[in-house]
């Protein structure tokens, strides 16, 4: 299977170090021990605790892969040249709603997108209708309601 690069900021990198590291350090001891006790209960093979601990070994030893491949496959988006002003990975967008709401955001990849936290992907319909645009500038992109506009306001 080929891997694809993993566009993510320093910081969102560090945040998948983190979790590798506490599920390979503390979640997979902490299964492994709920697999040993559930074994002290007797017969394996009809034993919910000790399907259900397995089943979680199983949860955590994928996310761990995951994890894995997403950093053995990391591009830093601060690495990738940018011109100035111009909306693209790592950029700051100000945009204001034809509703007069106005909103800013992190343009980051998919592995990143938290668009609770203003990060969208540049994968998302706005994030991709975003990217190569300046401040000034209006985009219309399809939103879940139909398509909008959006003006932008400032990139940084």
């Amino acid at each position: 299977m080929e891997e694809r690069p993993v566009l993510l900021t320093r910081e969102g990198l560090r945040q998948l170090q983190e979790e590798l590291d506490q599920l390979v350090r503390v979640r997979r001891e902490e299964v492994a021990e709920r697999i040993r006790q559930a074994r002290d209960f007797g017969d394996i093979a009809e034993n919910a605790e000790y399907a259900e601990a397995k089943n979680e070994q199983s949860l955590v030893e994928g996310r761990i892969a995951t994890l894995e491949a997403m950093i053995r496959n990391a591009v830093l988006i601060e690495e990738e040249p940018r011109e100035t002003g111009v909306v693209g990975l790592g950029a700051e967008v100000q945009v204001a709603f034809e509703d007069g709401g106005e909103e800013s955001y992190s343009i980051v990849g998919p592995a990143e997108a938290d668009p609770l936290r203003g990060k969208i992907s540049n994968e998302s319909p706005l994030g991709r209708a975003l990217i190569g645009h300046r401040a000034g500038d209006e985009v219309e992109w399809t939103s879940p309601n139909g398509r909008s506009r959006v003006r932008i306001l400032s990139v940084s």
